[in-house]
């Protein structure tokens, strides 16, 4: 196994560090919230090797690619990267080929299928949950339209994935979440308990400007898929002929060009230097989906600027309203205007935001990631 080049910090607990740990993601096609958690288990663990149903090496960090990384025969079909989501009812298969080594411990980092794989005998497996799937329980419009006829042809492959996911769900020693919404959707789907860790935010590298600023435009850094609702907040700028940015790709991306007025730019894709330059420069973050945490507005709030956000999921959790930010109640776009024009009203101090993004530094993070393992090393298997 390579070695990673990354020290592992010296605030996690030296007797944890030595665990024979295998780790296991969903698929590995881009840099978002869930492989930003995935590199730092990377960094705990540096010997661990990874099992995912694809790679493209070349969207993923080096902390990510250093490691060996085991794919499914997934990897194997000609465009797979991206068209993924079009195999779904193949995951369940691809995951269950994988057959990992001895080990004490497996953590698997899940929104879908990487929950299911086997842990080999004697081993515990803690799955760090970003939420049950969320094809088969939730979003079902957001995802697959509003064709009834679609829907009908759909409803009993998700119905067997809901059986699917309920089941191998079992095979699970401890759940741990990334938020109390999270937490609630673990318990009304498979009937199990679960801590709350919050995912780390990078308060090193998103950072406020030395001189800080507002430029007059507000920004969205954000996947460009139905659920996340970037077309509200185009809608809702294009009314207010205020000035909006939209970092981010995604298969809206032209549907959403198409509806952008004048004083909307869509930017694409763009590295991590450009967002933070982005962040510090905009005045507020735009935040219109419901999501189960949130990563996105903390990068934000670290570097000193307010959310507009949807009162709903981990946003709640993770905006102080009045100090971090404005919730606007409904998803309309009369709604999301109000909060646009309060959070321009608002005197905004910057160093009170940054101050509540710390909260969720990448301490707390490791604090409570080593006692979910310690929870799920004393628990036994759910045999």
């Amino acid at each position: 196994m390579t070695p990673s080049s990354n020290p592992i910090p010296l605030d996690f607990p030296e007797d944890l560090r030595h665990l024979r740990v295998v780790l296991c993601h969903d698929w590995l096609t881009g840099m978002r919230g869930g492989e930003r958690v995935l590199s730092v288990l990377c960094d705990l663990f540096p010997d661990a090797p990874i099992y995912t149903l694809i790679h493209n090496r070349g969207a993923i960090a080096p902390e990510i690619n250093r490691h060996p990384i085991t794919t499914s025969f997934l990897q194997n079909i000609p465009g797979i990267h991206l068209h993924y989501r079009n195999w779904l009812p193949v995951f369940p298969l691809a995951i269950h080929h994988f057959r990992p080594p001895a080990c004490d411990l497996i953590i698997s980092t899940s929104h879908c299928v990487a929950k299911a794989l086997r842990p080999p005998p004697g081993a515990r497996h803690l799955c760090y949950c970003f939420t049950p799937m969320r094809y088969a329980w939730t979003f079902h419009e957001e995802y697959f339209g509003r064709n009834p006829l679609k829907r009908l042809t759909l409803a009993p492959l998700l119905a067997g994935l809901r059986v699917w996911d309920r089941r191998t769900a079992r095979q699970v020693t401890h759940f741990t979440a990334i938020s109390r919404h999270v937490q609630d959707r673990i318990q009304r789907f498979y009937g199990r308990t679960s801590d709350v860790v919050y995912p780390p935010v990078e308060t090193d590298r998103w950072t406020p400007a030395l001189q800080p600023r507002r430029e007059g435009f507000d920004l969205i850094v954000s996947a460009l898929v139905p659920y996340k609702r970037v077309d509200l907040a185009i809608e809702a700028y294009n009314r207010l002929q205020r000035p909006l940015k939209i970092i981010g790709v995604g298969g809206e991306f032209e549907s959403l060009r198409r509806m952008a007025g004048p004083t909307i730019e869509l930017l694409g894709w763009q590295p991590d230097e450009t967002i933070l330059d982005y962040y510090r420069r905009c005045d507020a973050l735009v935040f219109p989906g419901e999501e189960d945490f949130g990563i996105v507005p903390l990068e934000a709030q670290a570097c000193g600027k307010p959310i507009i956000a949807f009162a709903c999921g981990g946003a709640l959790e993770t905006i102080a309203e009045g100090v971090s930010g404005i919730f606007f109640a409904e998803q309309s776009v009369s709604s999301l205007m109000k909060a646009v024009t309060q959070c321009q009203a608002h005197s905004w101090d910057p160093a009170a935001i940054r101050q509540h993004a710390e909260r969720f530094g990448r301490p707390n993070f490791l604090q409570g990631l080593a006692q979910s393992i310690r929870t799920c090393l004393a628990t036994p298997n759910n045999d």
